[in-house]
């Protein structure tokens, strides 16, 4: 068979397929009839000629599993367009192939010597390079640049429509993904609401339910001729609505956050609710000097209620015998808070279960916060927030912050 009738071949086999990596692997047996090669690889680069990616038959390397950048390429001369190609006897001592950064470990890992590399060009714009290499030296000539040539003529604009198509495919689903994620934000957003107002009706119940009966039965009792016993008896009424109030007035507003910072709130949080003949016990670790309290209000009392309702659904449900609270910031700055308990994870706990509430609330504020919600339920529960960028100014400290 002519290599008229290869070229027309590879042709026909690159119809059909949907991408650069099949459709290379069609046109293998082709190619390999009209150039001997050890290893081939096809590297296309992006619109601003800053990074290239590589898609490979043959031997396997490392190009082909991450972009790299057109200046450390091997090929850089044919990217940049300074010439439409390159031709070498032994690459192992080329400098155009070797020098300082390049990225040319598989040259040298896998001692390719005789190299062919010519242009990929659509509408006489450089979008790659094609290249062929052998393990013998000296191997290929001047007409093995003219075979390469047409090969990347008829592989240019096939792959070029290709990698095109892939690119609005990735577009398409981000696009798709930001839609999902802006509606399930907007519905969390809305449960969050709901729920919202559900603990407004819940505060005007306890003020009406206990505050003003209790008021109403103090001012009952209140009369002219009080003995001690009575009046001492009144005295202890009022302390115990006045403590009632403080609690439904710090579920409502964290006042001993904006006072006493996180660590504090939370320790307190857990001494209220955690009754005192629990055995349960309970730690707050935090290894960043106070990074939360350094943060927008907004989120600060977020990852505040995120741990309230963690803690409450561990007190209540788990049966745990330990809860820890433990904030760090990792050496890419990112802040991460856990709530781990050993208790058990019941699933038909309605509380951890229902849509919108439990854990659905906890996931809701986190993601409108912008954090990463990760929940690990094997030996106990324990609910990780990572927030990129809010651990920048923090030192680690030890466990100097430890309450329990």
């Amino acid at each position: 068979m002519s290599e008229l009738a290869h070229y027309l071949r590879i042709s026909n086999l690159l119809a059909g397929n949907l991408d650069i990596n099949s459709a290379l692997q069609s046109v293998k047996s082709e190619i390999e009839k009209i150039i001997e090669f050890d290893h081939l690889d096809v590297c296309l680069i992006d619109e601003g000629k800053t990074w290239n990616t590589s898609y490979e038959i043959g031997l396997q390397t490392s190009w082909s599993t991450s972009r790299s950048a057109v200046r450390l390429s091997p090929v850089r001369d044919i990217l940049y367009g300074k010439t439409d190609h390159l031709l070498t006897g032994n690459a192992l001592k080329d400098p155009r192939y070797i020098f300082p950064d390049a990225v040319s470990a598989p040259i040298l890992h896998h001692e390719f010597r005789s190299r062919v590399n010519v242009a990929m060009k659509v509408l006489g714009e450089v979008i790659g390079s094609l290249n062929c290499s052998s393990t013998k030296e000296n191997f290929y000539d001047h007409s093995h640049v003219e075979q390469m040539r047409i090969l990347a003529d008829i592989l240019a604009p096939y792959f070029y429509a290709l990698r095109a198509s892939e690119k609005a495919n990735k577009e398409a689903i981000f696009r798709a993904e930001i839609l999902a994620r802006e509606e399930g934000l907007r519905l969390g957003a809305l449960s969050l609401t709901d729920a919202l107002e559900a603990e407004r009706q819940r505060i005007g119940m306890d003020l009406h339910d206990q505050t003003l009966a209790d008021l109403t039965r103090i001012a009952r009792d209140i009369h002219p001729g009080l003995t001690i016993d009575q009046h001492h008896h009144l005295q202890q009424q009022i302390q115990n609505m006045i403590q009632d109030l403080r609690g439904i007035i710090d579920t409502s507003i964290p006042s001993i956050l904006e006072l006493f910072g996180f660590h504090h709130a939370i320790a307190t949080h857990l001494e209220r609710a955690i009754s005192p003949e629990s055995p349960l016990r309970f730690s707050v670790d935090d290894h960043t000097s106070g990074a939360v309290d350094a943060l927008p209000e907004t989120i600060r009392i977020a990852i505040f209620r995120i741990c309230q309702e963690a803690i409450n659904n561990a007190v209540l449900h788990s049966g745990a015998h330990h809860i820890a609270v433990c904030v760090r910031a990792d050496a890419s700055h990112c802040l991460e808070i856990t709530i781990a308990d050993d208790g058990t994870f019941n699933t038909a706990n309605t509380a951890r279960r229902k849509p919108g509430g439990g854990l659905a609330h906890i996931k809701t504020r986190a993601r409108l916060i912008g954090a990463d919600y990760h929940i690990r339920t094997e030996n106990g529960t324990q609910i990780t927030l990572r927030l990129p960028g809010a651990g920048q100014n923090t030192t680690r400290s030890g466990d100097e912050n430890t309450a329990g």
